[in-house]
């Protein structure tokens, strides 16, 4: 059996500590303000730094997708010292990036397989941290493609953005119709279907929409002992701290942990957003 190595893209947000662990290769997206155009790759441009910067924008910055170039580079030199690739990203109904993987594995060859996650963020992150420990523990590429896919049924993922600004100007809402009209005093909670963002419950506040959130967190579950919730904010630290600990009293999970929104969701959800992904084990 041959080594497997995983690829994704930076929409997974995964910290650094994890892909080194792992040994995970991240293709960067690309962020490209009015003035400047940054690689997602936490260097270019740091978290905080692209926050700043998106809080002040009159024109929604773009975010683009990796080059073929890009990913036939990465592919290239993974193949150095591995026998064929996974590679796992982002939805193909939000992004092209998929495609520039497919022109990349017709030009590179080899043994190369290429899931849409239907996702995005931490859902995206779970499925390729779940690939690549098993991968690491030797399991065959069924194996994981098989593990990969019983993952995706079960993960669940709630957004609230403090504001649909973003969104709108972005082209994001997808199946969220109505909201436009409506758009004073909303704060929806959002979720991610058939791989695109829709509308999960319409609230009228942000305090509403928190609640709402842990109240259909706790419909949604069956066994909070088996359940794993990873809470996430968009340089809202104070706002996910508070989501996290309202969690573990109202839910008590088996983990609850803690991490980032990243650039490319970013400039659709805005600054101040909060996520919760979770599923059970």
């Amino acid at each position: 059996m041959g080594k497997i190595a995983i690829v994704t893209d930076s929409t997974s947000d995964l910290p650094e500590e994890m892909l080194g662990k792992y040994n995970i290769k991240v293709v960067p997206l690309y962020v490209n303000f009015e003035d400047e155009n940054y690689a997602d790759n936490g260097i270019d441009i740091t978290y905080r730094d692209f926050y700043e910067k998106l809080a002040n924008v009159k024109v929604l910055p773009k975010s683009a997708q990796p080059s073929p170039a890009d990913f036939i580079n990465a592919y290239r030199e993974v193949l150095k010292e591995n026998d064929s690739i996974i590679s796992i990203h982002i939805s193909k109904k939000m992004s092209g990036t998929i495609d520039s993987a497919e022109m990349a594995k017709k030009e590179v060859g080899g043994d190369i397989e290429i899931i849409d996650s239907e996702m995005v963020h931490t859902p995206l992150g779970l499925m390729v941290l779940k690939a690549a420990e098993l991968a690491g523990q030797g399991k065959s590429k069924e194996q994981i493609i098989n593990a990969v896919n019983e993952l995706k049924q079960k993960i669940s993922v709630l957004f609230i953005p403090q504001t649909l600004k973003y969104l709108i100007m972005g082209g994001r809402i997808g199946r969220a119709r109505g909201l436009i009209a409506s758009l004073l005093e909303i704060n929806p909670i959002l979720t991610l279907k058939l791989g695109e963002v829709s509308q999960y419950k319409k609230t009228r506040r942000w305090n509403q929409a928190k609640n709402e959130l842990i109240d259909s967190m706790k419909s949604m579950i069956k066994d909070s002992s088996n359940v794993i919730a990873y809470v996430t904010d968009s340089n809202a630290a104070s706002e996910g701290d508070d989501m996290l600990e309202r969690i573990k009293k109202e839910i008590n999970p088996k983990a609850v942990y803690r991490s980032y929104i990243g650039s490319i969701v970013g400039i659709h959800l805005g600054p101040g957003a909060v996520a919760v992904t979770f599923y059970e084990e």
